[in-house]
């Protein structure tokens, strides 16, 4: 591995997009249909991705409908979300699922927003890792081609100043789903 700023710049946003991905799946007081992108319902023999056997749309801020293409795996797409960790709970009308949001009460959104924390944490601790490996790549560089101090402590300058920005969007990104999380 070698070192080039554009490489440090897309692991980090890779990163920052994947703690996107992680935050859609965090149940809040409204309804969305990517609360529903890691559940995989066991049809047809095979485990698959809910959005690829159902259309999941929101009619009300508070309801998800599900409507399957195929009624044959209705139950199946029921028995994945009661085994997510969702807490919802399927109505089965034969044709489409009605999954109603409830209102989350103080406890849960307290145990949501730590949730979150611990998520943005855990993306934080990554961006830190990229820096890390990185700055051993220089310093491997350094020895092996002769890199001068001035380049390296430019490089490292760069992917610091990288570092310092990913963070910050995680931050926010953080913070926003914060306030998500605990309006009422």
């Amino acid at each position: 591995m070698a070192y080039s700023k554009a490489d440090v710049e897309a692991k980090m946003k890779k990163t920052v997009k994947s703690l996107h991905d992680e935050f859609n799946t965090i149940r809040t007081g409204r309804a969305s249909p990517s609360l529903f992108d890691r559940i995989m319902v066991d049809a047809y023999g095979t485990k698959t991705p809910l959005s690829q056997v159902a259309n999941i749309s929101v009619p009300e801020a508070r309801l998800v409908v599900i409507q399957p293409w195929d009624k044959g795996v209705i139950t199946d797409i029921e028995k994945a979300i009661l085994a997510s960790d969702l807490s919802l709970t399927p109505n089965n009308d034969g044709k489409v699922i009605r999954l109603n949001i409830p209102p989350l009460n103080e406890n849960r959104r307290k145990e949501l927003v730590k949730q979150a924390k611990t998520v943005a944490e855990n993306f934080r601790v990554s961006i830190r890792n990229i820096r890390r490996d990185y700055n051993e790549v220089l310093k491997r560089e350094q020895k092996d081609l002769g890199m001068t101090e001035d380049q390296l402590k430019k490089a490292q300058d760069e992917i610091q100043k990288l570092t310092d920005a990913s963070i910050k969007e995680i931050d926010k990104i953080a913070s926003d789903k914060e306030k998500e999380i605990l309006e009422v």
